[in-house]
């Protein structure tokens, strides 16, 4: 299954459905008995939300997380009217009548975004649910204990309010050993006892590896879900991307030759080169330049030069003369590099790798489970 975004690009991204599913499977089981939610924002991490959803949705999955309105929209409209979407970001001013409409469960992170959908709720005269986020110590996003406790003793925030959801964001979990994670874990636990009966959601993709006392009533998977694992102790994950892009050109330089702009890279002695189609505009980064690599065969061919827009170029010296022609692909993500290995090599993380690749990449949506 291909789409049509650009089906002539010089590269090709390469999305395995099945191994979404297996991954949402996994991590379901792991936060068992608690619900396991999918973050979808992003537009699925740039996989595509569109198709993404959907499978997640067919494997049992119930609860959507987005980052902002406009996503939630798009969302719906891939996943018809199966499934609960939160607004993690909750909404920007005048939004709320729209979020309302659409049946959107915002995240409300501040007192001015409560007070804006408790105004909403007397104005039309009846409840509007919503989740509610406490900062317990990332000090991103999240009311703060005074201001939860207002909310308490506030009786008419609960009929005007009533709480889909408490929930917090670990600012260590990709470290099980920081002693940050039980700090969080104690704060939230605080909070939660002055609203019984609320579920509460703590675990994302690497809280979902911690001890069970993260896990509450709802995990929030993120970047497990496509293949990246959170932490140490995340195992058993698949792979879901694999990138590859063409050799547009081969070439020879002698010693004394400089490579790209800036010339930074001067050969010492003779080079075969290979110019291949990817660039930071399809979002390889500008920061791999003279440290990252492509691979053919097993075989690491350095990037040599400075990543360009359109192109990079890589030294093919170590091959056999007819391992590669114009034409031909290279491998940047797959079995010999993986997300974190590229994403080590930029001095980044495999969140942004993922979710700045471009949309020139020709896309091939993969589902082995379906043929």
């Amino acid at each position: 299954m291909a789409n049509d975004v650009c089906a002539t690009g010089s590269s090709r991204l390469t999305i395995d459905l099945d191994a979404i599913r297996a991954n949402y499977r996994l991590l379901a089981a792991r936060v068992a008995p608690a619900a396991c939610g999918a973050v979808v924002k992003a537009d699925a991490y740039g996989l595509g939300a569109a198709w993404v959803a959907p499978v997640l949705r067919d494997a049992g999955c119930g609860i959507f997380f987005v980052a902002q309105l406009c996503e939630a929209i798009a969302l719906r409209a891939a996943l018809g009217t199966a499934g609960d979407i939160f607004i993690l970001n909750g909404l920007d001013p005048g939004c709320e009548a729209l979020c309302a409409d659409r049946g959107f469960v915002p995240v409300l992170n501040s007192a001015s975004q409560v007070a804006r959908w408790r105004a909403l709720a007397r104005e039309r005269g009846s409840a509007l649910p919503a989740a509610l986020q406490i900062d317990s110590g990332m000090s991103r996003l999240g009311l703060d204990a005074a201001a939860v406790e207002a909310l308490t003793g506030d009786a008419g925030f609960a009929r005007e309010v009533p709480l889909r959801l408490l929930m917090t964001h670990l600012a260590c979990a990709d470290e099980p050993g920081n002693p940050a994670n039980a700090a969080q874990l104690a704060r939230f636990a605080a909070a939660r006892a002055l609203f019984p009966g609320v579920p509460a959601s703590i675990a994302n993709s690497g809280g979902s590896f911690l001890p069970d006392g993260f896990h509450c009533d709802v995990a929030r998977a993120g970047i497990a879900l496509y293949g990246a694992p959170p932490s140490a102790l995340a195992e058993g994950l698949r792979p879901v991307a694999a990138l590859s892009a063409r050799v547009i050109q081969i070439r020879e330089i002698g010693a004394g030759t400089g490579v790209g702009y800036g010339l930074d890279y001067v050969a010492s002695e003779r080079r075969r080169l290979a110019t291949i189609g990817i660039g930071y505009a399809d979002g390889w980064p500008r920061h791999l330049s003279g440290r990252g690599a492509a691979w053919h065969r097993g075989q690491r061919l350095p990037i040599v030069g400075r990543v360009s827009m359109d192109s990079l170029t890589v030294d093919i010296s170590s091959l056999p003369d007819d391992a590669l022609a114009e034409g031909d692909s290279v491998e940047l993500l797959g079995p010999s590099q993986s997300l974190d290995d590229v994403a080590g090599d930029a001095g980044t993380i495999s969140y942004e790798i993922l979710t700045q690749l471009g949309r020139r990449h020709r896309r091939l949506y993969v589902d082995g489970a379906q043929q």
